[in-house]
């Protein structure tokens, strides 16, 4: 690429995050009441979400590989435990992230 279409790129790519950070507050006017719908989403989709989550965390467990489950499982157990213990969501997923990553490293 030549130095113009990189420049180019880069004010594409960041003209295009700016509009995501910006047009949410554009559409939704600052009012006191939001609209149901909205409301019932932002209780529902983080249970969702997190359910994907695990869902997909657990995708290729298998018992023919038990190494790689067994880490899985034991990164998610703490992840769970951790979670229950101190409540922050953050903490628990940086937590059982790197718990994972270095069982993996180690035993995998």
């Amino acid at each position: 690429m030549t130095i113009s279409q990189q420049i180019i790129s880069i004010v594409i790519a960041a003209v295009a995050t700016m509009a995501t950070r910006f047009l949410p507050f554009l559409i939704f006017n600052r009012s006191d009441s939001m609209s149901p719908y909205l409301e019932q989403l932002g209780r529902f989709l983080p249970a969702a979400l997190m359910g994907v989550l695990v869902v997909y965390c657990y995708r290729h467990f298998s018992l023919l590989d038990p190494t790689k489950g067994i880490i899985a499982l034991l990164a998610g157990l703490l992840t769970l435990g951790l979670h229950l213990w101190k409540g922050n969501m953050p903490l628990s997923i940086l937590v059982g992230t790197g718990t994972y990553i270095v069982l993996l490293h180690c035993f995998g």
